[in-house]
């Protein structure tokens, strides 16, 4: 039996590097799919037809789709086990990649994008929960774990190169058409490589559908009533039924999980200051940074008549800034300074690249004008996304932490999703109003109507961004505490609960019970002891995955 054992081990060994690489590949599927496609965007529009008030459903049906089911992607996981979900996602992302390439219509390609979403749901968090079982080893979890992160923040630069070659050299469908073959490929390889962990029908939980239905449904009324105000106003009385709609749906949706035996998201997640105002924050920065893309996209390829390649190229000193402040200063200082003095600097950076933006004229140069920008906002945002991240699952408990890293990445897609529409619809409605007292018909006009449209648009994303920080400043007040600085995401909870029984609370410096006793807390009233473990040791378990 010992040898048995000990082949199987090796045998897993021997796997966990390519189940890394599988992981990864599809990470990268997804951080890359929301950028690749903004430089395809306008080619795609001019292709099917589609109006400046509805462009912006080509982003918004990804992510709102993604933002809004990975929740419920997350409970799945838990429900069927993740490797299975994983691979399930892999293939429909696949079918719906290449349903988008051959949209005929702009309903058609709408769909197909929010299928993608959908899809993406369910790939994100089993990814991550995959991640986190497959590498146990401190040292190798954290490698595991920097490579992600690596990924997913390199994603982005990825993406818009790869979308100004397929469009330029090929065309913009060729931008969908490539995730075909990648994700069946992949899905083809995670059969293989990773490990089962099919969950039996005795030991799964309820799913929390009305939770689901509530959630998303809320949402979806929301960045719909938003998009609409483009072409009917904000006093329509469709417009302002689906704000009203959404608002209810999401109140009703909080008073739901509150009486949940398992909710979709347990409310005390959010609840807890420093894990609430990271969330917030990150959603109100993405606000701000989805309709950047958008707007930025625009203006090279519209205004400034790059091609898009070079639209792509543009981008990259703003992905460059995000990883070298991310990686060469958050990550340094944040086991060593209070995380709000991360945060709060750094949305103000990004409001001050804003600014800057705000300036644009039709013959900006590039250099002078975008260049600055992008670097302030870039910097800015490395140093919000990090200690942000950290913060999600900071002192959750081990049964929890997915539902915590979905939160912080479902505020990131929700917040991008209604970023785009709502800055979409102030920068229509500028234009529209601009162009309404001026001689329409002059493309000098035209361009300089588009560019006021941007500039309004940005203003109103300086203003979130502001506001981001202030509730950063206000809200979070976690301060590091030696060890954190070997913490890696997804194993504080677990860590806690190794020691919950023998630790000694510590105290913050302002008297407060500090992060690591309140974790213990935590995890004390959510992770049974040790007995009731050993009691079940000779139940009987699933089958093993």
């Amino acid at each position: 039996m010992s040898s048995h054992l000990a082949t199987g081990h090796e045998e897993a060994d021997s796997r966990r590097w390519w189940a890394l690489a599988v992981i990864a590949i599809a990470q990268l599927m997804i951080v890359l799919d929301i950028t690749i496609v903004n430089i395809a965007l306008p080619s795609a529009q001019r292709d099917l037809g589609i109006t400046d008030a509805d462009r912006q459903w080509v982003i918004t049906a990804y992510t709102l789709a993604f933002g809004g089911l990975l929740l419920l992607g997350g409970r799945l996981g838990d429900l069927f086990g993740r490797k299975r979900v994983f691979t399930i996602g892999l293939l429909g992302f696949a079918l719906a990649s290449a349903l988008g390439g051959a949209a005929v219509s702009p309903a058609m390609l709408f769909g197909a994008r929010a299928l993608q979403g959908a899809f993406g749901a369910l790939l994100a968090p089993s990814a991550l929960g995959l991640l986190s079982t497959t590498f146990s080893n401190p040292k190798e979890r954290s490698t595991a774990f920097g490579i992600f992160g690596a990924i997913a923040g390199g994603g982005a630069a990825i993406g818009f190169i790869a979308g100004g070659l397929l469009t330029e050299y090929l065309n913009w469908r060729w931008c969908l058409f490539v995730n075909t073959p990648i994700a069946v490929v992949t899905a083809f390889a995670a059969f293989s490589v990773l490990k089962r962990d099919h969950i039996a029908k005795g030991r799964r939980i309820r799913l929390d559908l009305p939770g689901a239905v509530l959630g998303c449904g809320g949402l979806l009324a929301i960045v719909f009533g938003t998009s609409e105000a483009v072409t009917r106003g904000w006093s329509d009385a469709l417009v302002i039924g689906s704000l009203v709609l959404g608002v209810a749906l999401l109140a009703v949706f909080v008073l739901v999980e509150k009486r949940s035996a398992h909710p979709l998201l347990p409310i005390h997640i959010v609840a807890e200051r420093n894990r609430g105002g990271a969330a917030l924050s990150v959603g109100l920065a993405m606000v701000g940074m989805f309709g950047l893309f958008l707007f930025l996209t625009y203006y090279m390829q519209a205004i400034k008549h790059f091609s898009p390649v070079v639209s792509g190229i543009s981008f990259l000193p703003m992905t460059g800034a995000i990883v070298l402040s991310s990686t060469g200063i958050a990550a340094r200082l944040m086991t060593r300074v209070p995380s709000r003095n991360l945060i709060t600097p750094g949305l103000l950076l990004a409001a001050g690249g804003m600014a800057w933006l705000t300036q644009m004229k039709v013959d900006s140069p590039w250099a002078a004008m975008v260049l600055p920008s992008v670097l302030l906002i870039g910097f800015g945002m490395g140093l919000v996304f990090m200690p942000s991240m950290s913060l999600a699952t900071l002192g959750v408990a081990p049964n929890e932490a997915g539902a915590a890293s979905a939160t912080i990445n479902s505020a990131q897609q929700v917040g991008g999703s209604f970023g785009t529409a709502l800055l979409n619809t102030i920068a229509a409605s500028a234009t529209a109003t601009w162009l309404a007292t001026r001689a329409a018909s002059d493309p000098l006009v035209q361009a300089r109507g588009a560019v006021h449209g941007y500039v309004a648009a940005t203003w109103v994303a300086m203003g979130v961004l502001l506001a981001a920080a202030l509730v950063a400043f206000l809200m979070i007040d976690h301060r590091p505490e030696p060890g954190e600085a070997t913490a890696v995401p997804g194993a504080a909870g677990a860590e806690t609960a190794a020691g919950a029984e023998t630790a000694v609370p510590v105290r913050a410096v302002d008297g407060r019970p500090s992060p690591r006793a309140a974790a213990a807390a935590d995890v004390r009233a959510n992770v049974r002891p040790p007995a009731e473990s050993r009691a079940e040791a000779g139940a009987e378990r699933p089958p093993a995955d």
